[in-house]
C-alpha cells in the first residue's frame, strides 16, 4: 500500500487528530511475533538496520546479539505491521523500575524499523506505545537509544530533536542495560481512542533483561 510522504518534526498535528484522519487508508497492527518465520523475519529486520548504521559509522550495541534475541522464542517480541508486512521490532515488557527512573513504566526494549523508513513510523509507535501504556495503567513508557558520543554531537543530536518533537523527554544519558552508553527517554502515557492502529496485546514480561 502507499505511505504518505513523511511529515516534518516541527508539522506534528494536535493530540486530538486521530493518525487515521492524517494518514487516510493506512491499516497498521501491533501485536506479538507468534511464529518461527515471524520471529525470522524480525531478526532479519534487526540484522538489515544494524547493517544500515554501521555502514554510517553510527553505534550498535556492542554486547548483545540482538537478532538472536528475535529469533528466541522465548522472548516477548512484538511487531508493527503494515498490510501484514513488518516494519518494526521491539520487546515491551513490564518494569518496575529502571535504574534511572522512579516506579513502574512500560519499557521498550530494542526497537528496530526497516531501513530507509521515514519518521512517521517511529511517530506511529510513540503514539501506539503511549497509549498501550495508559491501557496497562502505566504512567510512563521509558526506552533507550544508543549514544556514541554526547547527547549534543550529530546524528543523536538531530535523533533527540525529532524524538522530543513526538514527544519523548530526554532524562539524560548513562550506561543501558548492557552496559552500552544510551540516551534515556520517557514518554507520559495517554489514552488515544482514535488512533488508527489494531493492537492485539502483546503480552508483558516481567523482566527481558533487554535495552533499546
Amino acid at each position: 500500500m502507499r505511505r504518505p510522504p513523511t511529515p516534518l518534526a516541527n508539522e506534528e498535528a494536535p493530540a486530538s487528530t486521530s493518525f487515521a484522519a492524517k494518514y487516510p487508508g493506512a491499516v497498521y497492527a501491533v501485536r506479538r511475533l507468534r511464529t518461527d518465520a515471524e520471529r525470522a523475519e524480525a531478526a532479519a529486520l534487526v540484522q538489515d538496520r544494524q547493517r544500515w548504521l554501521t555502514l554510517r559509522g553510527l553505534p550498535v550495541p556492542a554486547q548483545a546479539d540482538v537478532p538472536a534475541l528475535f529469533r528466541d522464542p522465548h522472548t516477548t517480541s512484538a511487531g508493527l505491521f503494515e498490510d501484514g508486512k513488518l516494519l518494526a521490532c521491539m520487546v515491551p515488557a513490564r518494569d518496575p523500575g529502571l535504574s534511572w527512573g522512579e516506579g513502574p513504566c512500560l519499557r521498550l526494549g530494542h526497537v528496530h524499523t526497516l531501513p530507509e523508513q521515514p519518521d512517521d513510523i517511529t511517530r506511529l509507535i510513540t503514539l501506539w506505545a503511549s497509549d498501550f501504556a495508559a491501557r496497562q495503567s502505566f504512567p510512563l513508557v521509558r526506552a533507550e537509544i544508543l549514544a556514541g558520543h554526547t547527547l549534543q554531537a550529530e546524528p543523536i543530536a538531530a535523533l533527540l530533536r525529532r524524538l522530543t518533537d513526538m514527544g519523548w523527554d530526554v532524562r539524560g544519558s548513562g550506561p543501558g542495560r548492557e552496559g552500552d552508553r544510551v540516551a534515556r527517554l520517557e514518554l507520559a502515557a495517554e489514552h488515544r481512542p482514535r488512533l488508527s492502529c489494531q493492537t492485539q496485546a502483546p503480552h508483558l514480561a516481567a523482566e527481558e533483561g533487554s535495552s533499546t
